[in-house]
């Protein structure tokens, strides 16, 4: 009897897990289009690490793969991954080509015409340097006087120069900008002392501390910090629901949080992921 009772409750249990797992999917609201195909289609671009990049076995892997993959779980769908070259997503949104274009956009008043965005990370600019001058440089106005390296014409080749004011604002020596014509000529010339430290988009600098294993580290401050998030078609509230809420669940049980740290993202991470259709929608977390 008593075994009998033993093994009616593992079955009990055995039930009540599966029926836990299903009704967790089943709460995550599908769109349309995921219900009548079984496949969560998204548009992503071919190079990019370490959001998408093939390994060394050809795999498609990376951040928003590793995401995709997970959403595509919770909606108990299949991943259908179609690469678009960069230029070609918003438009292709715009024309109902496709319903979700994954990428790390920035939202634009330009943008915001055309597509909405659920933002599910937040970037910035970074510098990097060698380890032996990381504490220096981290240090209240430490990069005034510096040599600092950006690819001309960037975001950081700009930047440099508005810092490089404030620190001659404040009888500070101004930062000596070294521009170049890549992010790994600025890389090259950062490791043979030839400049202090580099600036350009975190993300990349955070990749490249974990892949060279620390041969240049991120400094703690990131400059002009802003959502990222995928791009997805105007008014498809079908879309924007399921995404939030399927990235809501991701947020909540840790798994958005192990893929960022995954690839040395984790101090890229946003409380929750959010729905964009205007400017004023945008959080500053």
């Amino acid at each position: 009897m008593r075994t009998n009772l033993s093994m009616a409750g593992l079955a009990l249990a055995a039930f009540a897990t599966a029926w836990s797992g299903l009704s967790k999917a089943a709460e995550i609201p599908k769109s349309a289009e995921v219900q009548q195909s079984g496949a969560l289609t998204v548009a992503n671009t071919v190079d990019f690490a370490p959001f998408e990049y093939l390994d060394a076995d050809g795999k498609q892997t990376g951040i928003i793969i590793d995401l995709a993959s997970e959403v595509a779980k919770a909606l108990d769908a299949k991943l259908d991954v179609q690469r678009i070259p960069f230029p070609s997503m918003i438009p292709g949104l715009a024309a109902g080509r496709f319903k979700i274009a994954w990428e790390t956009f920035s939202a634009t008043p330009e943008r915001l015409k055309q597509v909405d965005f659920i933002m599910f990370l937040k970037a910035g600019i970074a510098v990097s340097t060698t380890p032996d001058k990381k504490d220096s440089l981290s240090a209240d106005n430490g990069l005034c006087g510096k040599r600092i390296g950006a690819t001309g014409g960037s975001a950081s080749d700009f930047l440099i120069d508005k810092l490089s004011k404030d620190c001659t604002d404040n009888g500070q020596a101004a930062i000596q900008k070294s521009l170049f014509n890549s992010t790994a000529d600025s890389t090259q010339a950062t490791l043979s002392d030839r400049i202090d430290a580099r600036m350009d988009d975190a993300t990349a600098s955070s990749y490249f501390e974990v892949t060279s294993k620390g041969q240049l580290v991120v400094l703690p401050k990131l400059y002009e910090v802003a959502p990222l998030g995928m791009a997805i078609a105007k008014d498809d509230k079908g879309t924007a629901d399921m995404m939030v809420a399927a990235l809501s669940e991701l947020f909540k049980n840790g798994t958005y949080k192990t893929i960022l740290e995954k690839y040395g993202m984790g101090a890229y991470a946003i409380k929750e992921p959010y729905f964009v259709n205007s400017m004023d929608a945008l959080r500053a977390d």
